[in-house]
């Protein structure tokens, strides 16, 4: 097994994430088997109960080498081939208190694992001052000079910057980082971020690893990269808009939701439609906010009514779901695409329970008693927009992050009003998709479709959302789910 591992300096955000996931793209692009790792740990019982808004203090187990090992040989690829490449990303920055025992962990594990299987990468920032506009090195050096005190060299040096670098500046981190200008990667800001494996293959990447940890590449031609590269440029010219609007709960940090973004912007891109994403705080639609700010509830209301589609993604407490409620009954009752990505918001007082405590919950206790993970979800009906959306698949396996579910019991009173539920657990005991009749687009899953949606591959009921609010979905089912060549 070869191991690279990235990690940060200089800032945080810096894109330590696009780079691994553009170093395994090309990679894979190669013909290699590549599998990923992202640790961000934290001192608590469950990391999933805390708020996107909260900063935490991080936590290691003594077992992360063993533990990395182990994860690194789980295939990730329908073939079921074990990887040979892993990818491990580690949050955080260099220098931070929060990445120091990783740091230590992983100089140990370089070691361990020998110098020929393990590789550094080191995504850094190069200011530009708009006073002086010149490039500055000197944060790079610190943050280097910091990392091979803590025992790692780093191999390649990839320095973001607002311009490409200069070969002056590329030659002096060379000179004080210890590593050939060849080592030096210049990640300039592009048009989107589909343009960074490009960026990163143009300037020897592959080489360059495959030499340093001695893999096989096949000489063959490189249709994934081809293929990326077309969608990559057709980015770039997109001309007709859709909107969509985000309703949910946590919408001042847009971070909160990116993998809901990606997703959407996934399936938009699948269409040739260029995203809007119309962000609203689902409190602000509430009635208590027109007493108390009607400028704010009136714009919230605004976007809503100005959007093509709706989205809900997921959340926990009280707070903002009379919001969420009412955007639903909005999107309902004016035939708008609508999409509800794992809601869990309850009343636990409530006499008629509509959402209910899953049965191996512990009322009360907080961590650790999700529902997580892949689970399977059978479809019910041959009709299904959702299933023909997923290839007329008799079945799907999806991620889960849920602690409540639909009441069984109320299932048929839904059903005898139109809203069917078209998917559920292996057990037939576990409502996982809903639809309502007589609508362009009215669907809501128990699951988190957006963590498997790829660029070159939408979530199906993103994609279906996005279909409906450009008015293509009934063309698109009509030709048996095939899009035009254009």
């Amino acid at each position: 097994m070869k191991y690279i591992l990235v990690t940060g300096g200089v800032i945080s955000g810096i894109g330590k994430g696009i780079i691994a996931s553009s170093v395994g793209l090309i990679l894979k692009s190669c013909g290699l088997h590549v599998t990923a790792i992202k640790i961000d740990p934290y001192i608590n019982i469950d990391a999933g109960t805390f708020s996107p808004y909260e900063h935490v203090v991080p936590h290691i187990t003594d077992a992360i080498q063993e533990w990395v090992v182990k994860q690194a040989k789980i295939s990730v690829d329908d073939d079921g081939v074990e990887p040979q490449v892993c990818v491990i990303e580690l949050g955080g920055t260099v220098g931070d208190i929060e990445s120091m025992p990783f740091i230590e962990a992983f100089r140990q594990f370089q070691f361990k694992v020998k110098r020929d299987n393990f590789c550094n990468i080191h995504v850094s920032l190069v200011p530009q001052p708009s006073a002086t506009g010149e490039q500055k090195t000197k944060p790079t050096q610190n943050s280097v000079r910091e990392l091979r005190g803590l025992g790692l060299s780093p191999d390649l040096i990839m320095c973001r910057c607002a311009t490409p670098l200069e070969n002056a500046v590329k030659e002096k981190i060379s000179m004080f980082c210890h590593v050939e200008p060849t080592q030096v990667i210049c990640v300039a800001d592009v048009s989107s971020i589909y343009r960074v494996p490009l960026l990163l293959e143009e300037q020897g990447v592959v080489g360059y690893i495959c030499q340093r940890l001695d893999l096989p590449i096949e000489m063959r031609a490189r249709k994934m990269l081809t293929k990326w590269k077309e969608m990559s440029d057709r980015s770039d010219r997109l001309l007709e808009h859709v909107s969509i609007a985000l309703v949910g709960k946590y919408t001042k940090f847009s971070d909160s939701y990116a993998s809901v973004i990606k997703a959407l912007e996934h399936s938009a891109l699948a269409i040739n439609h260029k995203l809007e994403i119309k962000f609203i705080d689902s409190a602000d639609l509430e009635p208590n906010t027109l007493q108390e700010e009607p400028v704010k509830y009136h714009e919230a209301w605004q976007k809503l009514c100005s959007a093509d589609g709706v989205l809900v993604p997921g959340g926990f407490g009280v707070r903002g779901t009379e919001g969420k409620i009412q955007a639903i009954s909005w999107a309902r009752k004016k035939k708008k695409p609508f999409l509800d990505a794992n809601s869990t918001e309850f009343h636990p007082e409530s006499k008629h329970p509509v959402v209910i405590d899953m049965p191996e919950h512990n009322p009360g206790q907080m961590g650790g008693t999700m529902r997580l993970g892949k689970r399977r979800t059978i479809f019910k009906s041959n009709t299904s927009i959702l299933r023909k959306l997923y290839g007329d698949a008799e079945y799907v396996d999806e991620r889960h992050r849920h602690r409540f579910e639909v009441n069984p019991e109320l299932k048929h009173h839904f059903e005898e009003r139109g809203f069917h539920f078209v998917g559920q657990d292996v057990e037939g005991e576990r409502m996982e998709v809903i639809e309502l009749d007589d609508h362009a687009y009215f669907v809501g899953v128990q699951y988190h479709p957006e963590f498997t949606s790829r660029p070159i591959k939408p979530s199906p009921p993103y994609f279906g959302l996005l279909l409906a609010a450009a008015g293509k979905l009934q063309s698109y089912l009509q030709k048996g789910c095939r899009l035009s060549p254009r």
